[in-house]
């Protein structure tokens, strides 16, 4: 049996039936809103820092040579999302990371690893990871309070506590605190096949936490059209699905969870998965939201990342996924989809290209001159 399946099986067939059973033909074209996020960690599995100096460098050298290849429909190339650990700030790399940001191929956010933390221990590390990673320029304002606001991904998974054993978190009450501090939305899940999976999938939603019960996000309610909801924190998941025509053992599908690895390619079938889950904001299903995630700092991630698979899966999207008619492709980052889903929201009309800076402004990344790679 597939593991921790139990989970979310159940609210995963009813979305597949509902599809199934419904009449309801979507509005077309439909807009389509594509985000990568990275949990980029140049430290995985190495205390050398000359080797997590180079796994940044590769990224800055070759990037821009795939992305440059690609465009949406709004003339954009791919951006791509790193989310830093902020327990490993290292100015270094926050330099390097800088000069893709200044070409406008992707964005920085707050990343975090930690364990045994109460609310206030885990307040003081997100506010000196607010000022470490706006030293170099990056997140975002909100507009007219200039406040700095940032997205977040949780290391381990393990958002408000969500571990059965309490490891790698420690706060209950973790998306209050996040959202006190700054933050606009989390990123982190879907995280099946680990038990930190929540029962809601698919879906972009508000959740409270408590004090007193772990894994409050494990329902919420979903960001709807002309709805306010007082909820602490927005959680916009990637999509969660089964791959039937990936057989375990012959029979069990495998897990489509929208990670790409150096063994796990984004092929075609699985692109078509993801836009088949339909994340959208309610009653707004025309313009759907696919994140995706990786850890792209490894080289056998890298190797994928940086070369052909990814880059024919842009070549993909903008075949089958941006033909004007019945699809619309838009590359964007996570700040700049957290901006569309609220406009979304707010009832706003047009194009989604419009609301890339919708409340939270497009960082502005120092300019010094950047230094150059062999």
């Amino acid at each position: 049996m597939l593991k921790n399946i139990d989970t979310w099986i159940g609210s995963y067939t009813a979305q597949t039936l509902r599809r199934l059973l419904s009449s309801r033909e979507f509005a077309k074209p439909t807009h389509v809103m594509f985000c990568f996020v990275d949990h980029f960690e140049p430290d995985w599995k190495t205390t050398d820092k000359n080797l997590q100096r180079q796994r940044v460098e590769r990224w800055v050298r070759e990037y821009p040579a795939l992305a440059q290849k690609h465009k949406d429909a709004d003339g954009c190339s791919p951006k791509h999302t790193f989310f830093y650990p902020a327990e490993c700030y290292t100015s270094e790399h926050f330099d390097l990371l800088r000069q893709l940001c200044q070409k406008n191929f992707g964005e920085v956010e707050i990343h975090l690893h930690h364990d045994n933390d109460t609310e206030e221990t885990l307040e003081q590390k997100l506010i000196q990871a607010k000022k470490d990673f706006s030293r170099h320029g990056f997140l975002g304002r909100r507009k007219l309070s200039g406040d700095v606001r940032f997205a977040f991904i949780h290391g381990n998974w393990a958002l408000n506590n969500s571990r059965k054993d309490g490891c790698f978190c420690g706060v209950n009450d973790e998306a209050k605190v996040l959202a006190k501090v700054g933050c606009y939305a989390d990123f982190t899940l879907p995280s099946a096949p680990s038990e930190t999976q929540t029962r809601k999938i698919n879906s972009i939603y508000y959740t409270k936490s408590s004090r007193h019960k772990p894994k409050s996000h494990d329902k919420g309610v979903d960001v709807t059209v002309g709805k306010f909801c007082n909820g602490d924190l927005m959680l916009i998941q990637g999509p969660l699905a089964l791959n039937w025509k990936i057989r375990k053992k012959g029979f069990f599908p495998a897990i489509e969870n929208a990670d790409i690895t150096g063994a796990n390619h984004p092929t075609r079938q699985r692109v078509d998965l993801w836009v088949d889950q339909r994340i959208s904001v309610k009653d707004k299903e025309d313009w759907v939201f696919i994140k995706v995630h990786t850890h792209g700092a490894p080289e056998k991630n890298a190797d994928a990342l940086l070369g052909k698979p990814l880059d024919d899966m842009f070549s993909y999207l903008e075949e089958k996924y941006n033909d004007g008619r019945n699809f619309i492709l838009h590359y964007v980052t996570a700040r700049e989809m957290y901006n569309i889903v609220k406009a979304a929201e707010a009832k706003e009309r047009g194009t989604p290209n419009e609301y890339r800076d919708y409340i939270i402004e497009r960082p502005s990344v120092k300019t010094d001159e950047p230094r150059s790679f062999p």
